[in-house]
């Protein structure tokens, strides 16, 4: 699958030194030290049937800056997203608005395309849809059944196929067992399923019903399940033990454990390093979400005039592991600092610029700490003219290639 063009990274000169990220899976912070000095990144992608809403810029958003902030400290990236181009909420909108699902999915994900676009943020180096991985994933299924790790319901019309979740760790998780079901049956699972040994245990083969999309294999006519599409998606693109697995906070549990229990009871490594979970967005009071209606498309705050930078640095002022709540405020706010540091860009000189990169640097290396490089470069531009004729150019480098955010002097993104 296509992704988008990658944007220009700007001039900064890369710094190698480490990097740090809070570990959701440990809730600590560890270095990242990627192996033969490249990174392997993993972000889980839309469902396709409603993109692109602030909630999922700023998931993706994250991602970036973890990429931009490996690159700048001198490491090689991999990064690879999937696009989960058949599921039950595609298809329900698509019969619900009359619309192939198909179209529907290629529409929207051409929406996606667009909106990343003028947000520059950097492309996967593979994006690839669940249709056009199929034949690796019915692959992997079938590794999994040579292995008994599967069986299959008994339900004499649709006998579906499960994974076994005997072997997740919940206590490591945090959950209770009735906080895991709750859980399990808020975000797409199916607990009460007549006939599954766990109430946990994962679909991982789904039958064909009526008039629903179905694709041959040893499992019967059918499509896969949700977590381990990406499971053999992420190892397919990136191999076992890869560095970051990164999704929004409402994958923590089920799908990302249920996605590592997939690969490493197949393969017996670790699926990831370590996860990155990013911070939920609301509004009004609530998380903003499709099932709730109450979204923000980025397509639309463009339409009504908003500048990309802007959104970018709405977006950058928030910690990535904290939910936030938007408001006409925030977006006030974030363009009058992008007008402040477009005027103090078009000076001829400021105060010294090194401290400001140096200071960039070290907050996005600790955890990405956007909002106190942000804060840094605000204190920067407020300070007014100064002495240093480089300094202007300096950090409109370091603003450009460390938070991907390229002001013209006349105003707009370059």
């Amino acid at each position: 699958m296509r992704a988008w063009p990658r944007p220009d990274l700007g001039t900064l000169s890369p710094a190698p030194g480490p990097l740090r990220l809070h570990d959701s899976l440990t809730r600590s912070v560890r270095p990242v030290r990627p192996r033969d000095g490249v990174a392997r990144v993993y972000a889980c992608g839309i469902t396709p049937y409603d993109a692109t809403h602030l909630g999922h810029a700023f998931s993706y958003l994250a991602v970036d800056t973890l990429l931009r902030t490996l690159l700048d400290a001198g490491y090689g990236v991999r990064y690879a997203q999937n696009v989960t181009d058949i599921d039950d909420p595609l298809l329900e909108r698509a019969a619900a608005t009359g619309v192939d699902w198909e179209e529907l999915a290629a529409d929207q994900i051409e929406l996606y395309r667009n909106d990343l676009t003028a947000l520059r943020l950097l492309p996967p180096d593979d994006l690839l849809g669940v249709v056009e991985s199929m034949d690796g994933i019915i692959a992997y299924l079938e590794r999994m059944r040579a292995a008994n790790l599967l069986y299959q319901v008994a339900d004499p019309e649709f006998p579906d196929w499960y994974l076994g979740a005997d072997a997740l760790d919940l206590a490591a998780l945090g959950l209770s067992d009735q906080a895991a079901e709750a859980l399990f049956a808020e975000r797409g699972g199916d607990p009460d399923r007549p006939g599954k040994r766990n109430p946990l245990d994962s679909l991982v083969w789904r039958q064909q019903r009526p008039g629903e999309p179905a694709w041959d294999a040893s499992l019967g006519r059918g499509r896969p399940g949700w977590h381990v599409e990406c499971a053999a998606i992420a190892t397919g693109a990136l191999g076992t033990d890869f560095d970051v697995q990164a999704g929004g906070s409402d994958l923590a549990f089920p799908h990302h454990p249920m996605c590592a229990l997939a690969a490493e009871e197949l393969t017996g490594r670790p699926f990831a390093e370590s996860y990155l979970h990013v911070g939920l967005v609301g509004l009004d009071g609530e998380k903003m979400s499709k099932s709730r209606g109450n979204l923000l498309f980025v397509s639309s705050m463009l339409a009504q005039g908003s500048d990309p930078m802007t959104l970018r640095l709405l977006l950058l002022a928030h910690h990535y592991r904290r939910d936030w709540e938007f408001s006409s405020g925030d977006l006030a706010e974030a363009e009058h600092r992008r007008t402040s540091w477009q005027q103090a860009f078009a000076r001829p000189s400021g105060a010294p610029g090194e401290p400001v990169l140096e200071t960039v640097r070290a907050a996005l290396r600790d955890d990405l700490d956007t909002p106190r490089a942000v804060a840094a470069v605000d204190s920067w531009a407020q300070s007014g003219p100064g002495e240093d004729a480089s300094a202007p150019a300096l950090v409109a480098s370091a603003v450009d290639t460390l938070l991907g955010i390229r002001i013209g002097r006349s105003g707009g993104a370059r």
